[in-house]
């Protein structure tokens, strides 16, 4: 995408976060936004803060495990903007137990929210970017579906690694038509995602990825998405060195997978939560 200025962008759950980060991003460059968000006073707020800016945006209450929220978003993007270049899947969800406490309901629940939303946005907004024959998709998964180091998230893990594959077929399929595709992979960026949190059984450890990666801002993320737009990049993890680990496991994956149970990188004990 050559510029930013005079384009359209969707993004869920835009309300707080990478989302929110984005959306400022993206405005501060020229482009409306329809800020969505299940919290719809949070995203008024949102979308006040980029015209108090003197950007253009509009506020959409979203749903995205209701089968006909994406084509709620498109039609209310048509009607006040008149068109759709960026969709942003965003909006997330987690839950944290171990893998003999989570209930089958509760995987259902997970991978709605992060996977089938994906699902839902492509069946809206595919047939329109390719019938212009431009636009950009940016999905947000995680270092979770990148690499593994903690046991209790499985289920939000298999759900941004699939996030991450759906994203790679997309990209194989619709660079030729002229539109775009990131998939957004954060390390630790301060959110409010704990606040969707559902836990089952005993309190655990909370593992992280390793200490060679520090809490980053949600801005700084929010500006990485908008330079992937405008240069069309595939992969974006928020920390580089991401990629020296996915290198290290690829290369000797039982040893990766031993020196993660031999030394985790613990964030917080189970005993002080």
């Amino acid at each position: 995408m050559d510029s930013l200025a005079g384009k359209v962008a969707i993004i869920t759950g835009a309300a707080s976060g990478i989302g929110r980060a984005t959306a400022l991003s993206l405005a501060a460059r020229g482009t409306s936004i329809l800020v969505a968000d299940i919290n719809a006073d949070a995203a008024k707020t949102v979308a006040g803060e980029i015209e108090t800016a003197g950007g253009d945006a509009i506020a959409q209450p979203c749903d995205i495990t209701c089968d006909n929220a994406f084509e709620a978003l498109k039609d209310k993007a048509l009607d006040r903007f008149g068109r759709v270049d960026i969709v942003m899947n965003n909006a997330g969800g987690l839950t944290r137990g171990l893998p003999e406490h989570v209930p089958l309901d509760e995987w259902r629940r997970v991978l709605d929210v992060n996977l089938l939303s994906v699902v839902r946005s492509n069946l809206a907004f595919l047939p329109l970017l390719i019938a212009q024959g431009s636009g950009h998709i940016v999905n947000t998964a995680s270092f979770a579906g990148l690499m593994t180091y903690a046991f209790d998230r499985l289920a939000y893990s298999a759900s941004k690694a699939a996030v991450v594959q759906i994203s790679e077929g997309l990209a194989l399929y619709l660079r030729p038509k002229g539109i775009g595709v990131t998939v957004l992979c954060p390390g630790p960026v301060k959110t409010n995602i704990m606040a969707s949190l559902r836990t089952f059984g005993p309190p655990t450890d909370t593992r992280g990825p390793g200490p060679a990666f520090d809490l980053m801002e949600p801005a700084e993320v929010g500006e990485q998405v908008a330079d992937a737009i405008l240069a069309n990049s595939f992969m974006l993890p928020t920390h580089a060195q991401i990629r020296d680990h996915l290198i290290d496991r690829a290369g000797d994956w039982d040893g990766f997978i031993d020196r993660q149970i031999a030394d985790p990188h613990i964030v917080a004990r189970a005993a002080d939560a």
